[in-house]
């Protein structure tokens, strides 16, 4: 397992059935949003995709209470929302592109998704262990090189729009000395 896709491990739930299950509390603290307030809007997003892509919400995102410890053994109900991993896919591609810890959680869920799809794929079962690793491998080296150029996009674009607010300053200042 690669280091940066840990922590994404070490959150997981597992539920009764033994389906993966995420916190989305944990998820916002572990994807770097420093208050669940502005992890809020993300969940909102990924759930308009949720539902633009024919998927029911509820089947992805479960609103709970959650009793947490507040202090001196008090405890406080907490609203929270188990993601499956469908949905964690969905918050990671919504969230803070320039988090490096959301490239990771992409990866990891694109990775733990394809496995999934893999799984029940009876040709992919008839691989031999090292025919299914370098498969694997192969994907994820062509996932890598998207989400590289996403990132060098995304550098170009915030590179442009710092010129032209650059250029535009300039010429205010000048227009008005």
């Amino acid at each position: 397992m690669n280091e940066h896709h840990q922590p994404f491990e070490e959150i997981k739930l597992i539920n009764a059935n033994g389906a993966e299950q995420w916190s989305a509390r944990q998820l916002g603290k572990l994807l770097g949003y420093s208050e669940y307030r502005h992890f809020i809007p993300v969940l909102t997003r990924a759930k308009e995709a949720c539902e633009n892509s024919g998927h029911t919400i509820d089947d992805h995102f479960e609103e709970i209470l959650d009793m947490v410890k507040i202090g001196s053994n008090a405890k406080r109900a907490l609203k929270d929302i188990v993601l499956s991993r469908y949905a964690c896919y969905l918050v990671v591609q919504n969230g803070d592109p320039a988090k490096p810890v959301i490239a990771a959680g992409q990866t990891y869920f694109a990775i733990q998704t394809r496995r999934q799809e893999l799984a029940d794929d009876e040709a992919f079962k008839q691989l031999r262990e090292d025919e299914k690793r370098l498969f694997l491998r192969n994907e994820l080296k062509e996932h890598n090189k998207q989400l590289v150029e996403a990132a060098q996009q995304a550098n170009t674009t915030h590179f442009d729009v710092g010129s032209k607010v650059r250029q535009t300053i300039q010429e205010t200042w000048r227009n008005h000395a």
